[in-house]
């Protein structure tokens, strides 16, 4: 059944997308092939024999990079340089769109034209990237790797978890939580501003024995400091004013279950120890009473703050510190696992379009270059706010298109021309998207800029200037600059 719907599937590729070769492939997960028809790919340009070895060669680098390519003149591009394509009989113009699943390579349908003056078109890549949906949706529907359902391996498995990625780190914080979930003592998680500290917090508790109990979540640094002390430990009725009943604490609350202090490092010096009594006695004292009440409750903490500096500022208590670092989890910012954007962005975009009620668009290739390769200093929360961004400029259409992205990913919220394809145009297009990428990556400092890419302050101006690019204008928000 599904071999079938994929061969039909690629005889409309074919039909609609004249080529010389045209292969479509999906690949198991050790890279076997599972299923394969193509059209001009033997020696004898009979169709349905074995890929030449200048196509196998190109479809084997199209796969290990992992994005659509589009390619007027192989001969010129860098990126198959190498091949010394001269044009007699191999491909001079290429279109492919590869895929992963579980971030390994799953499959691509590749075509490749052999004479000039035909190069493939962005409307043709429009056309290939729509096309290729429902094989997207069929094969993650299935769960699978390949079409006949095989079972996915166990790290493969761990991409859809709530905490997904396929980058070691992450396969690292994974580890850690299954081996901490079941124990009682404290976890402290660390991390930049948008990693997911929250949501590790609440995997522990939802995996762990205490799951049946309640999870408890509070921000230190959103209460204000002369609530939070009631806010945490609850008060007496008549022990100050306005407290006209008694009132349950938020540690009181989370007996039986998982007390989360997110921001842990802009809690009050004056609550710190009134916070490391409760974590050895295990017993908290209501703002106005006397005595003491006994919590079953397990701690976890988080900050995106330095705690060893904080601690050596005399800004946090160093003896609260190690109680609770005894089991530690540093999170890993998105730039330092980068192979992970691509499983995110297909993630949220499938999550916010069926709780949007749209149907489920795709990237086109200029807009997914521009979001694969820019740093996400707002990490994950940043690259599902620009997801939901996009839904909604997309307004429904099939393509996410570049102009749709925010100003930071695309700062001249601009478009590139279908039908340029001379050296000159193509050199300057290049050249602007670079800077543009670079400065980005730089946060708009523009002599760590010039160092990043190798020129003088003075060479980078004249670049910036013949482009009439200027980063103050394209800078979204207030960043250094010199």
């Amino acid at each position: 059944m599904v071999h079938r719907f994929l061969s039909r599937l690629a005889e409309v590729i074919f039909d609609q997308i004249p080529s010389d070769q045209a292969l479509f492939r999906t690949l198991d997960g050790k890279g076997n092939k599972v299923f394969e028809t193509s059209k001009g790919m033997d020696e004898t340009n009979g169709g349905g024999g074995p890929v030449r070895d200048t196509d196998e060669t190109i479809v084997r680098r199209v796969l290990e990079m992992g994005r659509p390519v589009l390619v007027t003149d192989l001969a010129s591009e860098p990126l198959f340089a190498d091949l010394e394509l001269d044009g007699n009989g191999h491909p001079r113009s290429l279109l492919a769109y590869p895929w992963t699943l579980q971030g390994l390579p799953a499959g691509v349908a590749y075509l490749a034209r052999n004479g000039a003056g035909r190069p493939f078109t962005r409307e043709n890549m429009e056309f290939l990237t729509l096309a290729m949906s429902p094989v997207l949706y069929l094969l993650r529907g299935n769960g699978s790797r390949g079409p006949e359902g095989g079972a996915s391996s166990p790290d493969a498995d761990k991409a859809g978890s709530p905490f997904m990625g396929t980058a070691l780190p992450v396969r690292r914080v994974r580890a850690m939580i299954e081996k901490v979930r079941d124990t009682d003592a404290p976890v402290f998680i660390s991390g930049e501003s948008g990693t997911g500290k929250e949501l590790v917090a609440r995997i522990i508790h939802e995996t762990g024995r205490r799951r049946a109990g309640p999870f408890v979540a509070v921000n230190c640094a959103a209460i204000p400091e002369a609530l939070i002390e009631s806010e945490l430990f609850g008060h007496a009725r008549g022990a100050f004013t306005g407290a006209v009943r008694d009132k349950l604490g938020l540690i009181e609350e989370a007996s039986g279950g998982t007390f989360f202090l997110d921001e842990i490092g802009d809690l009050p010096l004056v609550l710190q120890s009134k916070l490391l009594r409760v974590l050895e006695e295990k017993k908290v004292r209501r703002v106005g009473e006397t005595r003491h009440r006994t919590i079953d409750a397990r701690f976890v903490s988080a900050t995106n703050k330095d705690l060893d500096h904080e601690v050596e500022r005399g800004r946090f208590r160093q003896d609260l510190y190690y109680r609770l670092k005894i089991i530690a989890i540093d999170l890993p910012p998105l730039r330092e696992r980068p192979e992970d954007a691509l499983l995110l962005l297909n993630h949220f975009l499938d999550e916010f379009s069926r709780s949007m009620g749209k149907p489920r668009p795709f990237l086109s290739p200029v807009a997914l270059e521009m979001l694969l390769r820019y740093p996400w200093p707002g990490n994950v929360r940043e690259l599902q706010n620009e997801v939901q961004r996009c839904l909604v400029m997309a307004d429904g259409a099939p393509l996410i298109l570049e102009e749709y992205l925010s100003l930071k990913i695309n700062p001249a919220g601009e478009t590139y021309s279908r039908t340029s394809h001379r050296f000159s145009e193509a050199k300057s297009d290049f050249e602007k998207r670079f800077l543009r990428e670079a400065l980005v990556r730089c946060r708009y400092h523009r002599t760590r800029t010039a160092a990043e890419v190798g020129l003088t302050r003075q060479g980078l101006f004249k670049l910036l200037k013949k482009y009439g690019i200027d980063p103050k204008a394209a800078q979204a928000g207030p960043q250094p600059d010199q």
